[in-house]
């Protein structure tokens, strides 16, 4: 039985399994979906990647989910909610990455968005933060949608061999 964390209109996110795995690489090992972390991932690294997501559900109750359209059944993203640095502070981070043929449809605005009030309503946090890599427009647009505003500063990440400026999103809880 899938645990259902989240539902809008069009989708309902669920713990991520490692019988996503496929539907996962669909994402993942998609050169031009994966830019902002320097190119597909490797079977390996997906596996990782899943595993980290089960350790935080267990760890703090919340991680990346699987994001499924309920008119189909498939799962077509991720989005979810994750503990991540920026400069020398933790921060509650939403992050969402979906498949290439459903981008430009409001799918990770509208995940995003419930993974905002998810923050501010279950977890009680204050703040919602998006650590986005400088090149990343589109994810600084769904940043933006969702009511967050750039911040001062950019944080420096060196990732398989490269190093990424990185922006910071904010939104504060009204």
């Amino acid at each position: 039985m899938d645990k259902i964390i989240l539902e809008t209109e069009r989708m309902y996110l669920r713990e991520m399994s490692p019988e996503d795995f496929k539907a996962i690489c669909l994402i993942m090992q998609d050169e031009q979906t994966m830019q902002a972390y320097n190119g597909a991932f490797a079977d390996c690294d997906i596996r990782t990647w899943i595993e980290r997501q089960l350790q935080r559900y267990d760890t703090y109750g919340y991680g990346l989910w699987a994001a499924i359209r309920k008119d189909s059944g498939e799962l077509i993203g991720q989005c979810g909610l994750t503990r991540q640095y920026w400069l020398e502070r933790q921060v509650i981070e939403v992050g969402y990455l979906f498949r290439r043929d459903h981008w430009h449809k409001g799918y990770a605005t509208e995940a995003a968005k419930a993974c905002k009030t998810y923050a501010f309503g279950q977890l009680e946090a204050n703040r919602l933060c998006a650590i986005i890599r400088d090149t990343n427009t589109a994810s600084q647009r769904v940043a933006q949608r969702i009511g967050m505003t750039r911040r001062p500063g950019i944080m420096v990440k060196h990732y398989r061999g490269t190093d990424m400026p990185h922006y910071l999103f904010a939104v504060e809880k009204y």
